[in-house]
């Protein structure tokens, strides 16, 4: 939320102030000022809002680890569990690979997506 209240508050006045004059009103204001402006930080919470998502372990671990049965058994958790209840390290480091490999490709793909909708000031 500071990441877009940041972003919000970086928008020029100057900005709603030619929308206003062209005669747009608040959708206008907001669909061709605010969210270009501050498409970077949303693209930014994206990706680490992925990243999370992928990696979700702790909330799984402390409320039910994994069960009942293992109906909230998430990747991390069950990295986890072969690591570290079963001992199998070395498939444990090959399910980290995977889901470093998984984040990678969603990240690259998301870069690739940018370019349609990330608005960079300065940019052509």
């Amino acid at each position: 939320m500071l990441i877009i209240l940041a972003a919000l508050q970086g928008v020029p006045q100057h900005l709603y102030e030619a929308v206003e004059l062209d005669g747009g009103g608040e959708w206008a204001k907001f669909w061709h000022v605010t969210l270009p402006q501050i498409s970077p930080a949303i693209f930014s919470n994206v990706i680490v809002t992925t990243i999370g998502v992928m990696q979700s372990f702790v909330e799984a671990f402390i409320m039910t680890n994994g069960g009942p049965g293992t109906a909230t058994l998430f990747y991390g958790l069950y990295l986890y569990r072969q690591a570290f209840e079963f001992y199998r390290m070395g498939y444990a480091s090959a399910l980290a690979w995977m889901i470093f490999l998984i984040i990678l490709a969603l990240t690259v793909i998301n870069f690739r997506v940018a370019r349609f909708w990330v608005y960079y000031e300065g940019e052509e």
